[in-house]
């Protein structure tokens, strides 16, 4: 897993022999600093910046996404966590080629979790479809079968994407529905967002915008209404692609600009390949 917010502050904060008070004041109460260090709330972009700029570090160093461990190795798993945030695939595929990360594979979760993380590499090197929906499919054999995680989630939206682009389309609807099952009382995480956004991706892939406009527009107000900024570029971008199709222009206009406010802000680039 990735480190949390509330970590990264408070180890910043302590390196610098800041008190809890000093970094909160004319930003916020010392009683939610606390929280949000242990985890329990989640700062808005603005808080955020504000916490940032005081302890004199780059948006660039808070990843508010979570990755999944592929093994008990730490080093692999930071490693994972890097070429992901850093969206270097090719590195990421041929990382997990390598001998020494198979043979650290140990739990089914940790099987899940390689099989998604290759299925989504070899996607953005659009590697053959059939190979990349086998990838997906054998993550989501090495799931629970009672519990519907946030892997397993994303492992259907992404296995859901890949048959639409096969033209598969029953199926694909079918995984959706799937993925999204209770996702709104489910318990938070951040990676919960990508579902909305693929599901938008998927509609909009099948030509359905309305339903994407929907889907994207339900993901805004899931991440916001969590306090996330994660994926906001994306959706916003997806929305605007779909208005330019729909010749929306006003919407059009609105969501690009704040896609790129949201791009340039927690630089979380949208991507563009669709």
């Amino acid at each position: 897993m990735t480190i949390k917010l509330g970590d990264i502050l408070k180890q910043t904060r302590q390196a610098q022999h800041m008190t809890q008070k000093q970094l909160a004041e004319g930003i916020c109460s010392q009683s939610m600093l606390s929280a949000i260090e242990k985890g329990q709330y989640t700062p808005n972009a603005n808080l955020l910046i504000a916490l940032c700029r005081r302890l004199k570090i780059s948006l660039d160093d808070i990843s508010l996404s979570s990755n999944f461990s592929i093994g008990r190795k730490r080093d692999f798993n930071q490693k994972l966590d890097r070429l992901c945030n850093q969206h270097q695939y090719q590195k990421l595929f041929d990382f997990l080629q390598k001998p020494s990360v198979l043979d650290a594979i140990e739990t089914n979760g940790q099987t899940q979790a390689y099989y998604y993380y290759l299925g989504v590499s070899k996607w953005h090197l659009q590697q053959g479809l059939q190979d990349v929906a086998a990838d997906f499919q054998l993550s989501l054999a090495s799931a629970q079968p009672t519990h519907l995680s946030v892997l397993t989630r994303l492992g259907m939206m992404s296995l859901a994407m890949v048959r639409t682009q096969l033209g598969q389309l029953r199926s694909s609807e079918k995984l959706l529905a799937q993925a999204v099952s209770d996702i709104e009382t489910a318990e938070y995480e951040e990676n919960l967002n990508i579902v909305f956004y693929l599901a938008g991706l998927i509609c909009f892939e099948s030509e359905h915008y309305a339903k994407t406009a929907n889907w994207v527009l339900r993901g805004i107000d899931f991440a916001t209404g969590h306090d996330s900024h994660y994926m906001l570029a994306n959706l916003y971008y997806l929305l605007a692609r779909t208005a330019e199709v729909e010749v929306q222009l006003d919407i059009h206009d609105d969501a690009q600009e704040r896609a790129k406010i949201f791009t340039e802000l927690f630089h979380e680039k949208p991507y563009e390949n669709f």
